[in-house]
């Protein structure tokens, strides 16, 4: 999942869910912002310059340097993140199957903030300078889908694009502006579907009242997996488009869940949701039920008993076991938590497992392959750097590290 640093400076609250829950792009010609897994650092870390770095600190196992040639099909799909040009701007970027070739796909005059890729064709959507624009497979026929305009400072959330989506097929694209958007790739028709709920005010701050933004289509494209956005917080909704409807989530007390850390399962009846952190909310890992919203916790640290469990990038298989990074310790962490891959039952309890015996304190974020049998992880430069990193194959049975790039964010797979 990817995880994006993006700055708010209407209001701190709001800033808060939005920075962990990556919202709002932090615009700059300086390096790319990006998001880290701990919400108690995300303000502190909104500011930090991304420098990427061929020295990625202490990961272990050690990578294998880069190889001259590489197995076809190194890759089952194509590989798309956010990198820097030669000028060091963000831009998108592919790496083929082969795991070398490598293309860059933008090449904006201000950073991309975000982007989508879809998985019919690997065309791809990215929001830059407020505007939502599209472009072939190969980059070219770009052109703009939506002009948000510029942003007022005191109310941006009003006019700011963000998050776009594509469903498996391809056809829809779910965006951010004003609300919960829907485009038709087919009609180039725009639709609206959910609009923000902004509560009247006579002074220039407009206070939001609930907001609305995608996150992640579902393997059958039927749900949508949503975040909702408040002034004092956020949490998740699963949205219906044949009904358009919303289910909220119920029972999930003490958790955060919302965001980029939510993932579905490969059979779309169920979304995990962990946490690495100690802070505003408790660390865990959670399961909602897609069709109700139900939350259940499948485990989650206990204060009183100093009993601290702490979870990361979960991915229920199609395998039907689940993959994620885990710690049990009676230490709180609140940053840069030293967690192993482990395997366990859909439960993330019944025979859990630990995978490979190195732990991984250095990630920023992590992509799961398809079938499971590897995981790329972008490792950090160094243990404050909380914005993308050295991109790795990191094998779940022991084979060496293999570096796809030097740095990348905002990991995603292509067709």
């Amino acid at each position: 999942m990817n995880k994006r640093i993006q700055v708010f400076s209407a209001f701190l609250a709001l800033a808060i869910a939005v920075l962990a829950c990556s919202f709002f792009p932090f615009e700059s010609d300086a390096t790319p912002p990006s998001s880290p897994d701990q919400v108690g650092t995300a303000i502190a870390l909104t500011l930090q310059a991304l420098t990427p770095e061929a020295d990625a600190g202490e990961t272990t196992p050690e990578p294998s340097a880069q190889p001259s040639a590489s197995p076809a099909g190194l890759l089952a799909h194509t590989f798309y993140y956010l990198g820097t040009d030669n000028v060091g701007l963000t831009q998108v970027f592919r790496i083929e199957r082969d795991g070398i070739t490598q293309r860059q796909l933008t090449s904006e005059p201000v950073n991309v903030n975000d982007y989508g890729v879809s998985p019919a064709d690997g065309s791809i959507a990215y929001v830059t300078n407020n505007q939502l624009l599209f472009a072939n497979a190969d980059g070219f026929g770009r052109r703009v889908l939506v002009d948000g305009g510029p942003l007022d400072e005191n109310n941006p959330f009003l006019s700011m694009i963000n998050s776009p989506v594509f469903s498996p097929d391809g056809q829809t694209l779910a965006y951010g502006y004003k609300g919960l958007n829907l485009y038709n790739v087919s009609t180039n028709a725009s639709n609206l579907v959910i609009e923000n709920q902004i509560e009247d005010s006579s002074g220039d701050f407009q206070f939001p009242k609930e907001l609305y933004w995608p996150e992640r289509y579902s393997p059958d494209g039927s749900k949508l997996l949503i975040t909702l956005g408040y002034y004092e917080g956020a949490s998740a909704a699963i949205y219906d488009p044949a009904s358009n409807s919303l289910v909220r989530l119920t029972g999930a007390e003490g958790a955060l869940i919302c965001c980029d850390e939510m993932e579905w399962s490969a059979d779309g009846s169920s979304v995990y949701s962990a946490s690495s952190a100690m802070g505003m909310f408790s660390s865990g890992l959670w399961r909602v039920d897609a069709s109700t919203g139900a939350v259940t916790t499948l485990f989650a640290s206990n204060f009183d008993s100093a009993s601290f469990l702490y979870a990361d990038e979960p991915y229920l298989a199609p395998d039907g076991q689940l993959y994620y990074f885990f710690l049990e310790t009676t230490s709180e962490f609140n940053m840069r938590t030293p967690l192993q891959l482990v395997r366990s039952a859909p439960d993330g309890v019944t025979g859990r497992t630990a995978l490979l015996p190195t732990t991984f304190e250095l990630m920023n974020e992590a992509l799961w392959s398809p079938d499971a049998s590897f995981v790329v992880v972008a490792f950090a430069p160094n243990e404050d750097d909380y914005q993308g990193g050295r991109a790795e194959i990191v094998y779940l049975d022991g084979r060496p590290n293999v570096v796809l790039t030097p740095f990348a964010q905002q990991m995603k797979w292509g067709p």
